[in-house]
Formats: structure tokens, C-alpha cells, sequence
């Protein structure tokens, strides 16, 4: 039945990270009446967890902060890595980058500042010292009430704990300031702890939602549409056997209780086609004693060898690209970093959240021994093959050029620190487990220029919508850049809102 609707609505945004509440900024500040449905109790999501870097090129921000940055130069970037633009999407995106940036820094509430961090190819277009940029840190106090329903960082949240003292940075603040000024457009609601699980079409035309609230299930109407951008389905492992998706449901860097594909199996059964299933936005993850992983964006020295005690990849790739490589190769996962004792046996890089070595060490995913032979024999990996690869790793420290993987190369690498070839002579040695993380799975719904969901036969599907990674992204296997999974997530999240708001 399409009415008796609980609450009625001009637009249901389905998620509340960055392209969700983008997409319901945009969609209230035209005057819609707006409702945010999230499955938890806060609100963000995986983008809250994040740095925030969004990759929206030739905008005022790269403009006013100095930054040789163009959308001419992202179009020659993007077809150089993503080849010809069949669809459409390349172009709408570049198009409405700038255009959104100027809309949200027009808003009190949001501004932006250019951070340095490289596109992850070196291709014609890419931008020395990168085009992403970052939110400008909040205080809780400007957020009020709003404050405590933002997730807190990956770490707290995962300890049970809030937000440390002093502003929101990084992903919270990216939250808060979108949530802050949809609040202050005064036609949005919050609707959290409810869980989309059908959406309600009328004459081909979807007009509402059921979902599920506190046991109850409660019906909302949306009169413009349904936008879905509540995220993949990396937390699922059902879906993830089905859709052949390496690596694990609990190895998923997004929140427990999130994730789990609802919106898209909900989009499917009316009819919705989708692509890319099998793909995920890949990391390295540290295994971490809760059999959980932590994400690892770069390394600040050591090496990673595979069950034969053998280097397989550029330990300064990207890491998405290095998580191909990971994957690549059942041999790869687990892995395991090998460092030593000149940094205080902390960990070579960085990783979210990092963990207690002593911690690490009791559960065994660290281990610890004085001879590089005696760690061999810890971590289950030839011994002669171990000390080989790192006396041949040591070896190209001292000539300073890496000639098996180049890993000095790149500015990507230096950006974590230099050198990033550092010797590994001084014992105790150490061996961390890594496994083959994900930020998300990246296949969903196909949409079309204006974020419309499609069917089979290409045609849209009317009053539904779909961003982020609830749809299939247009970069294929491909992460160019720092920021382009939520930077894309705002622009069709946008883009969907405009077109409902006519």
C-alpha cells in the first residue's frame, strides 16, 4: 500500500555520512522537507572515521590556497587512469565539484582549507603535492545537542568511549559542519536507530520507505524521492561469499552495526540493477587482538613479506594499491611487516586504530624475537628466505634506490616521512600481522548523471536515487586519489538532491 505514511517528507536521504547529509543539505536549503534515516545511534558513518581529504578538483578552495589545481587537469588525471567517459559521470562530476564547494563554503557553518596529500598515480593531470582538502577542525560547543550524536574517531568508538576533549577534526568535523547547517536550513529532520529495509513504489515510482525503529515498523513518505546512500555492504558476510569479495566482513574498517547492504537489497528487489559487487576501496589492515584490523594509509619504514619470507610489492603504494597486491595472491594473507628496534619497536607507519604492542605481542599478532632466524620460526615463514630478503632490503637502504619495487620513488611515500628506506638491523625484531583490509565495498546501484537509480534496460527508476557507496562508483577498480570516495559521494548526493528539488 502506497500512503498511511507515520511521517511524510518531500525527501528520505537513506545513510548519514558525507554524501548522505550533503545530499540532505542540499535537498532542506532548497526548501524540501528533509528527513535523515540512520540505522544507529549516530550519526556518519564511515566518514566519520576518516581524515576527511575530499577530492573535489578546481574549486575556490585550491584556488584561494594557492594550488595549481584545475578541472581541466583532473578531466586529463581521470582519463588517463579511467580511460573514456562512456557515461556521463566523469563529467558531471567535474562539472559539479566546483559548483558544490562554492554552495556548502557560501553556508557559516563549513569551510574548507587545502591540505597537502598526492594523488595516488603518477599520470598526466596529477597535481605535486595533491588537490584534496580538508574541513577546518569545530567545537563541540558550536554544535550544542548535535555534538554527542556524531561518532566519535574509529578508535574511541571502538574503545565504547566519546569524543576526546577539544574540537571535532578531521571526518567528525566534516559531520558536524554538514550536520550543522542542515539543522539550521529548519526543514530537516533526524530520524535515528532506524533501518530502512523496503522502499514503497507506486506505479513504478518509489514514494517511501519501511523501516524498523525500536522493534516497530514505521512507514515514511517521500514525496520528491528516496536518496540511498547509506553505505556498502562490507559487514556483510553473506553478501560479500555470494558477491565474491576478498578479505572479511570483520575486517571492514566500517562501524560494527553498519554496512550490511539493507538499502541495496531494498533497491534490487523493485528492480534496480547494480555493478561492480565484487569490488571494495582496498588497505593493508594491522590484525588487531579482537580479530578486528586496523588501517594502515602508509609506512614510515620496515618491510612486508608474504608466507614464503618474500617482499611482493612497494611497501609505499598507495593503499589501495597495495591491498590489490595484497589480494593478489593467497600467499599475501596473512602478511607480515618486519621491523626492528631502532623506533622503540613501535610500529613502522601508521594505523587506526594502532593498538598496544604489549597487547599485540600477548595475543600473537605481533611477535618478537633477538634473531631474525628465531622470528622466521615465530611467524611460520622460511628462515633462509627471511634473512635473504632482508639483507637485500638492507642492502638497497644503504645504496639508497630500492631496485626490486623503487620504493623511494613516488612522493607518495615521502609524504609518511623520509626516508622511506630505513634499515632493519637493530634487535629485538618484530613481525606484525597484516591482513587484507577494506574502507568499503564500491559496487552498488548504477545511477545515471543525475544520481538516478537504473534498471536493466537503462531506464531510471522514478523518486530514487542512490550515492556513495550504495552505488557502483564510476572509478571502477581504480582509487585515484585521497577524498574521491566521499568526494564523489557529495557530488551525486548533491546532484540527486537538485534533481528532486527540480
Amino acid at each position: 500500500m502506497a500512503g498511511n505514511w507515520d511521517e511524510e517528507y518531500d525527501v528520505v536521504v537513506v545513510g548519514s555520512g558525507g554524501g548522505a547529509l550533503t545530499g540532505a543539505y542540499t535537498a532542506a536549503s532548497a526548501g524540501l522537507a528533509t528527513a535523515v534515516v540512520e540505522k544507529t545511534a549516530l550519526l556518519g558513518g564511515t566518514s566519520a572515521y576518516s581524515g576527511a581529504a575530499l577530492w573535489l578538483p578546481g574549486s575556490q578552495v585550491q584556488a584561494r590556497d594557492g594550488v595549481g589545481d584545475s578541472t581541466e587537469a583532473a578531466r586529463t588525471y581521470l582519463r588517463a587512469l579511467l580511460g573514456a567517459d562512456d557515461t556521463g559521470k566523469q563529467e558531471a562530476f567535474l562539472r559539479e565539484a566546483p559548483v558544490l564547494v562554492g554552495e556548502l563554503e557560501a553556508d557559516p557553518a563549513i569551510e574548507f582549507r587545502f591540505r597537502v596529500f598526492p594523488d595516488y598515480y603518477d599520470r598526466p593531470g596529477r597535481v605535486p603535492g595533491g588537490r584534496s582538502f580538508v574541513p577546518l577542525d569545530i567545537d563541540a560547543a558550536e554544535l550544542g545537542d548535535l555534538a554527542p550524536l556524531i561518532r566519535p574517531s574509529v578508535e574511541r568508538n571502538r574503545a565504547g568511549e566519546g569524543h576526546a576533549p577539544g574540537p571535532l577534526s578531521a571526518g567528525r568535523a566534516l559531520i558536524g559542519r554538514l550536520l550543522l547547517a542542515y539543522h539550521r536550513t529548519g526543514h530537516g529532520v533526524l530520524r535515528l536507530g532506524t533501518c530502512v529495509e523496503e522502499l514503497v513504489t507506486n506505479e513504478d515510482r518509489v514514494t517511501g520507505v519501511v523501516a524498523v525503529r525500536e522493534g516497530r515498523v514505521v512507514r515514511l513518505g517521500a514525496r520528491r524521492g528516496v536518496l540511498l546512500a547509506g553505505g556498502g555492504f562490507e559487514r556483510n558476510a553473506d553478501l560479500r561469499r555470494a558477491h565474491r569479495v576478498p578479505g572479511h566482513a570483520d575486517r571492514a574498517m566500517a562501524p560494527l552495526g553498519t554496512n550490511t547492504g539493507e538499502p541495496v537489497r531494498a533497491a534490487t528487489a523493485i528492480g534496480a540493477v547494480t555493478a561492480l559487487m565484487h569490488e571494495a576501496w582496498w588497505c593493508p589492515g594491522v590484525a588487531m587482538p579482537d580479530g578486528r584490523a586496523g588501517f594502515v594509509p602508509g609506512f614510515t619504514g620496515g618491510l612486508v613479506v608474504d608466507a614464503h619470507g618474500s617482499r611482493y610489492a612497494n611497501e609505499s603504494l598507495p593503499y589501495d594499491r597495495f591491498g590489490r597486491e595484497m589480494a593478489a595472491d593467497p600467499a599475501r594473507t596473512p602478511s607480515q611487516v618486519i621491523f626492528d628496534s631502532a623506533a622503540g619497536g613501535r610500529f613502522p607507519g601508521i594505523a587506526m586504530p594502532p593498538g598496544d604492542p604489549s597487547e599485540h605481542l600477548a595475543a600473537g599478532t605481533w611477535s618478537r624475537a633477538d634473531t631474525l632466524e628465531e622470528l622466521a620460526v615465530r611467524i611460520g615463514v622460511p628462515a633462509e628466505a627471511l634473512t635473504a630478503t632482508v639483507d637485500r632490503f638492507n642492502g638497497f637502504v644503504d645504496a639508497g634506490r630500492d631496485a626490486d619495487f623503487g620504493r623511494e620513488r613516488d612522493e607518495f611515500g615521502h609524504w609518511f616521512g623520509d626516508p622511506v628506506l630505513r634499515a632493519v638491523r637493530e634487535p629485538p625484531y618484530f613481525a606484525a600481522r597484516l591482513v587484507l583490509a577494506d574502507l568499503g565495498t564500491k559496487g552498488g546501484l548504477v545511477t545515471d548523471v543525475r544520481g538516478r537509480a537504473l534498471r536493466e534496460d537503462g531506464s531510471p527508476i522514478a523518486g530514487l536515487y542512490a550515492a556513495g557507496n550504495t552505488s557502483a562508483s564510476f572509478t571502477g577498480d581504480c582509487y585515484p586519489g585521497p577524498g574521491i570516495p566521499i568526494g564523489t559521494a557529495m557530488v551525486f548526493g548533491a546532484l540527486a538532491a537538485k534533481d528532486m528539488a527540480g
